[in-house]
Formats: C-alpha cells, sequence, structure tokens
C-alpha cells in the first residue's frame, strides 16, 4: 500500500514497465484509490481500468529527453505532503489566498478549510491520497486559470445538485485518476494515450498541471450534463476519463490547447 494512501485514501498500486517524436523536454493494473467513505458518502472512488497481468500491452521507447521529462514528473508525484516543511506550508497559504483573497486564514488547521471542500480543518490529511503535486495542481489552476476556478469552487455554473462534490477532495482525485490513466509511475508508457501525453510533456514542463485544469473542468462538465449526484461520482469520473482518453487519441491534436475540452477551460 502506498503511503500516500492513508488517511482519506486507500490506495493501491502498481509499478509497471511502463513515441519516440523526437522533442526535448523544457524543464531543467490494480483498482487505485478507495475514497473515504467520509466524503460523499461509500463506495466512492477514483477510476481504474483493471487489467490481467497477462493481457497484452504495447511498449513505448522514450528518448533520453523524453525519459528526463518523465523523471523529473515522477519526482514530483512521490513528494509526500508534509505540513512540517515551510514550502508545503507556504503552498497551502497561497492556494487559500488565490481561492479566498477577500478573507484572512486564521491558520493552517482551521475550520474555514471545509468551505473549500476539504473533509475536515485539516487538509494535510486529504492531501495523502494525491501528495504534494495535487495541492500544486490545485495552485497552478488558480493561479492561471481564475475564472473557471472560482466557478468550479463557488459552483456559480450549471442546475447544481442539492448534494454537490467537494471541490478540494474531488480535486485530489483527479489528479489521482490522472497519474493512474497516464501511467505515470511506470519506467516508460505502455498505452498511446500516455505515450501522448509525454511528446506534450516534453514540450512543455506545465503540461500535467494543465492538463489536470482541463481534467477538471471537462469533470464537472460532466457533472451537470448528467444532472448527477455525490452518489453518481463514480460515474461522472469514468465518463470523464473515457471523453479525455477520446481527445488526446484525435488525430489533429499537437498540444493540449487543441484538446476539444480546452474551451471549457477558456470560455
Amino acid at each position: 500500500m502506498d503511503e500516500r494512501g492513508g488517511g482519506s485514501f486507500v490506495a493501491v498500486r502498481r509499478i509497471s514497465q511502463g513515441l519516440d517524436r523526437g522533442n526535448t523536454c523544457h524543464t531543467t493494473s490494480a483498482e487505485v484509490v478507495a475514497g473515504s467513505a467520509a466524503w460523499l458518502g461509500r463506495g466512492l472512488s477514483c477510476v481504474c481500468a483493471q487489467r490481467r497481468d497477462s493481457d497484452p500491452r504495447p511498449s513505448f521507447d522514450l528518448t533520453p529527453a523524453q525519459e528526463e521529462c518523465l523523471q523529473s514528473l515522477q519526482n514530483r508525484i512521490d513528494v509526500a505532503y508534509d505540513s512540517s516543511i515551510p514550502e508545503h506550508q507556504d503552498a497551502l497559504r497561497a492556494l487559500w489566498n488565490a481561492s479566498f483573497p477577500e478573507e484572512e486564514l486564521r491558520g493552517l488547521i482551521s475550520e474555514q478549510w471545509k468551505e473549500m471542500g476539504w473533509q475536515g480543518k485539516d487538509p494535510s490529511t486529504d492531501f495523502r491520497g494525491g501528495g504534494f503535486i495535487s495541492l500544486e495542481n490545485l495552485l497552478y489552476f488558480a493561479r492561471n486559470f481564475q475564472k473557471s476556478f472560482q466557478d468550479l469552487l463557488r459552483k456559480q455554473e450549471g442546475d447544481r445538485s442539492v448534494w454537490e462534490y467537494p471541490f478540494a477532495v474531488a480535486g485530489v482525485n483527479i489528479t489521482f485518476m490522472l497519474i493512474q490513466m497516464l501511467d505515470l509511475e511506470a519506467v516508460k508508457p505502455r498505452t498511446l494515450v500516455g505515450a501522448i501525453f509525454l511528446k506534450f510533456l516534453s514540450e512543455n514542463e506545465s503540461a500535467f498541471d494543465l492538463l489536470y485544469c482541463i481534467t477538471f473542468k471537462l469533470m464537472d462538465h460532466e457533472w451537470l450534463s448528467m444532472r448527477a449526484s455525490y452518489m453518481d461520482f463514480n460515474t461522472v469520473m469514468k465518463a470523464t476519463r473515457r471523453q479525455l482518453e477520446r481527445e488526446l487519441l484525435l488525430e489533429d491534436i499537437t498540444r493540449l490547447e487543441d484538446l476539444p475540452s480546452y474551451g471549457l477551460l477558456t470560455r
């Protein structure tokens, strides 16, 4: 069991062996995640495509530059959130300030955090499910797509359900789902979707963070389209993953900004 599976998530991961498109980096299955029953009821989980060990899967070779990009991202994924590290504390404060600039945070442990959709007054217990990168993803979203971030945080778009998904913890689930979908803990990608993503990563060091923002907006779009309530979260996540995979496989996609769902993020 992954050490980040404690607390809010139970995580079981398979470290697998997993397009040479000639790009350079611009920067220096087991079922995964049983979401905590403390939020959104029972049985809530991230999406994992289950496979038998005997299932054949392709393997894609990487250029040295792409290997470097993948290793850099994997290093980020391996960093657990640690509330004793000043950098992590600063990032958490920055997330609050970007989310609620009009409201002063009274402490890193505070009932205020529930306003953002954390399970309790200490967000660090929820970050165990996705590590420090899940905080970085949220912060990137808040800083680079402020309107979309605020719309999702405050549930300002569409005909919302009485029982909504909690924004922040859903964000951690999205980080975890993307890591899994793209097979990012593998030595090299074993799916075309993962290989295509590494091509984008080699051209844009923020590709994972950008894809996270696109995915979050797409998930909310699916949520509204399906008129979902909290018990439908798994179904919504599965639909989001399927749509994202389809878009990544489109022939005319040469960068993440070409994805049809990118338009949801910028409208």
